[in-house]
């Protein structure tokens, strides 16, 4: 069964850091670019940040300089370090394996005073 299953998520004051985490089963990640994508309430999903099966790294504008995307073939797991977090950043964060279309359940990011 293939499943991608999202954690670290919480809540988490203006400013701080999070990790979030994706593992994979089912399927070995290693062929796949991976990516990560969040939707805050009453807005459409939004890719955040995408690595290739090369590691080609591609981020949107939002995030670059704050977020980094890296992934762990030996642990079949893909990873998002988030610091200097905005109130803006608060959204479900959703990993996500593009080519054969799986996506996980989501973790909650909550960034709040």
């Amino acid at each position: 069964q293939v499943q991608l299953v999202e954690s670290g998520g919480g809540l988490v004051q203006p400013g701080g850091s999070l990790r979030l985490s994706c593992a994979a089963s089912g399927f070995s990640i290693w062929r796949f670019g991976m990516a990560w994508y969040r939707q805050a309430p009453e807005e459409q999903r939004e890719l955040v940040a995408q690595i290739g099966a090369d590691n080609f790294l591609r981020y949107a504008d939002s995030v670059k300089g704050r977020f980094t995307i890296s992934r762990d073939n030996t642990k079949n797991s893909v990873f998002l370090e988030m610091s200097s977090l905005k109130v803006e950043d608060t959204a479900i964060y959703y990993c996500h394996c593009p080519a054969p279309g799986y996506w996980g359940q989501g973790t909650q990011v909550t960034v709040s005073s």
